[in-house]
């Protein structure tokens, strides 16, 4: 996007997209990336099922802070721990205590719905500071968020601006607020939709860009499209194998060229619908299934590699 600065100027990159499509992937190799160029990174989960540490060949995550990677730290956000470290904040230790222990608090989610997702990306808020709230807690150069599925995503998004509205004075409409106010700033924060190049996840990956612009007043920063397979043909090129006479293992060969290029061209397109509608692109290629961790920390690296660019 013109005028906005790269994404490792950002204190937070909040990455989402179509369930399936490759956002946690996307958001440990930017985290990667990132930890390449010298920046202290924590990638931060909040989706629903938790897959960051078995990327990096570790446990799963919890709600502590803890390295990854040279240069790379996780959390995984629980609301109910981030709900208690919240009251910390605001209120004297023993109410604090005393309110966090009230079985009333664990029905707020009912009461008050969208709760969870301001808990969730009040605590991504925290650790993305140059200052920590938290007592003794250490400062990241970047916040990467593995985010929820694209509509939940921007529910997480919107849940800020949405109690400020609610609450209309007090602790948390201040905090919901601040918290707002620095999602809304895109020299603060970046949002990414990692997506695939088929109609489903495109289509999605469009809506999310009209609702970000008319919920926040801010653009998508950049469509990652995973999966793409590269253009190697010409169109003439492709015409001369056409007309080729080839027999056997040749013109096997030269069939699978052709399928390939076809499939090619339809990436290529997909990419350039999400350019016309002036969405910011990178592309990735598709990745085998990987079972081995070794081979996995590989891959990982190898698109981090790739990524590297658009920070």
């Amino acid at each position: 996007m013109a005028g906005s600065p790269g994404l490792a100027a950002r204190r937070l990159v909040f990455v989402t997209g179509k369930g399936g499509v490759g956002k946690t992937t996307v958001a440990a190799a930017l985290a990667l990336a990132a930890a390449g160029r010298g920046l202290r990174t924590i990638v931060c989960s909040i989706a629903a099922e938790e897959h960051l540490g078995a990327l990096f060949g570790s446990d799963a995550l919890d709600h502590s802070e803890r390295p990854l990677a040279e240069g790379v730290w996780g959390i995984a956000v629980e609301p109910r721990r981030a709900r208690d470290e919240w009251l910390h904040y605001q209120l004297p230790a023993p109410l604090a205590a005393l309110l966090a222990r009230s079985r009333l608090l664990d029905h707020l989610g009912t009461l008050a719905p969208g709760l969870e997702e301001l808990l969730a990306i009040g605590k991504v808020w925290e650790v993305s500071q140059p200052e920590r709230i938290a007592a003794g807690a250490a400062p990241y150069d970047l916040a990467i968020v593995d985010a929820p599925a694209t509509g939940h995503g921007l529910a997480v998004l919107s849940a800020p601006h949405t109690f400020a509205q609610i609450a209309r004075v007090g602790p948390v409409r201040r905090h919901a607020e601040h918290i707002d106010r620095f999602l809304r700033d895109p020299a603060a924060t970046a949002v990414i939709a990692v997506t695939r190049p088929e109609e489903l996840p495109l289509l999605e990956t469009l809506e999310l860009a009209t609702r970000l612009e008319s919920a926040l007043g801010r653009r998508l920063d950049l469509a990652v499209v995973n999966g793409v397979v590269p253009l190697r043909l010409t169109a003439a090129e492709a015409k001369r194998l056409a007309a080729a006479e080839l027999d056997g293992a040749a013109r096997k060969a030269a069939t699978l060229a052709l399928s390939e290029r076809r499939v090619a061209v339809r990436h290529s397109a997909a990419a350039a619908r999400l350019r016309r509608h002036g969405v910011p692109v990178s592309t990735l290629p598709q990745l085998p299934a990987l079972d081995d961790d070794a081979a996995r920390r590989e891959a990982l690296a190898a698109l981090a590699r790739r990524l590297a660019r658009v920070l």
